[in-house]
């Protein structure tokens, strides 16, 4: 089995470095990735940081496709519960008629960002239509399939592209694969969040299982997980950042991933519900071009998995691209 490398970049701005900084990193990453012959380059959605400057996916993946030339540019992801799902469809169709071919649309289940920002962005919102529906409406405005008797029956997305963006459903958690499995979407499980092997391989192995292919498709599952590679062990060791994995798990039931304690306070506060907070160290294959070849491979083999999303939280922004040139080094050794 073949291994494909996407990378998933969220324009993050450093001490000392403006949001601008940032961004300008993300479209020169993404046109170093498309040289190296990496599939695909994603870009992610969060709201109200000040340590993350993409909160506009759709706006930064249309700069990013005419900044370059082949590589597919996508969202990793669209946080489809703060939005319609028919002007995502026209957004997204919009990108693909620039771009053919050329367009990922993953939808995320994750707020992204604290109770705040989505208050702000669901303002007026009376009644919120359930997650599960509104990918199952975004799927039928990008195919043209609206039923006989939806109330909306006859409206087109448009434009309408000659060839749609690819759909994706992205989750970190069992819960999240069966939904994938059960619309007949490819999945992607969000290792670096999750920070669970156990649960990710569960998990996959749960969407393949249960995946309903009733419409022809294939199940396709994708592994994002966090990667530092270097030229030795320890220099890769030393470049992982200081962050922990910090979870907050509400009296509701929710729980959500988020950078910092002091983060994960204020969701608890702004949340309103009374929370509890666990930290842990991030995961993340860290280690030399063999030792995290040997990683990865490993969990292809127990995930079943053809294809790793890797994001890289590395500084100086020299140091993440040296990160993912070895990391193509390193399989392009293997196939070689």
């Amino acid at each position: 089995m073949t291994v494909s490398l996407s990378i998933l970049d969220q324009s993050p701005i450093y001490p000392g470095e403006t949001a601008e900084d940032a961004l300008a990193k993300t479209v020169e990453l993404a046109r170093r990735a498309e040289a190296l012959g990496f599939r695909r380059f994603w870009v992610s959605e969060h709201h109200d940081s000040e340590h993350l400057a993409g909160s506009s996916p759709e706006v930064l993946i249309a700069y990013l496709l005419a900044k370059t030339d082949r590589i597919r540019v996508g969202s990793g992801g669209i946080m489809l519960q703060h939005y319609s799902p028919y002007k995502v469809a026209e957004n997204f169709n919009v990108l693909a008629s620039l771009a053919p071919g050329r367009v990922d649309l993953g939808v995320g289940r994750a707020p992204g960002g604290l109770p705040r920002s989505t208050q702000a962005l669901q303002r007026g919102v009376a009644n919120p239509e359930p997650l599960t529906d509104k990918i199952v409406g975004l799927r039928r405005h990008l195919t043209g399939e609206l039923e006989e008797g939806d109330p909306l029956a006859g409206l087109a997305a448009t434009p309408i592209p000659l060839a749609s963006p690819e759909l994706y459903v992205l989750g970190a958690s069992e819960d999240s694969a069966a939904l994938a499995a059960s619309l007949g979407l490819p999945y992607v499980f969000s290792l670096f969040i999750g920070g669970d092997e156990d649960a990710a391989i569960r998990a996959v192995r749960k969407y393949k299982a249960e995946f309903n292919g009733a419409s022809g498709a294939s199940p396709q599952a994708i592994l994002a997980l966090s990667a530092i590679v270097a030229d030795t062990d320890e220099e890769a060791q030393g470049l992982i950042p200081p962050q922990k994995l910090v979870k907050v798990y509400l009296a509701s039931g929710r729980k959500v991933t988020l950078g910092t304690i002091e983060q994960a306070e204020e969701y608890g506060r702004q949340s309103g519900e009374p929370y509890t907070i666990e930290e842990k160290a991030p995961l993340i294959a860290a280690g030399s071009k063999a030792t995290v070849r040997a990683k990865l491979l490993e969990l292809q083999e127990a995930a079943g998995v053809d294809e790793f999303i890797v994001t890289a939280n590395v500084a100086p922004f020299e140091k993440r691209v040296r990160s993912y040139e070895l990391l193509n080094e390193a399989f392009a050794e293997v196939t070689a």
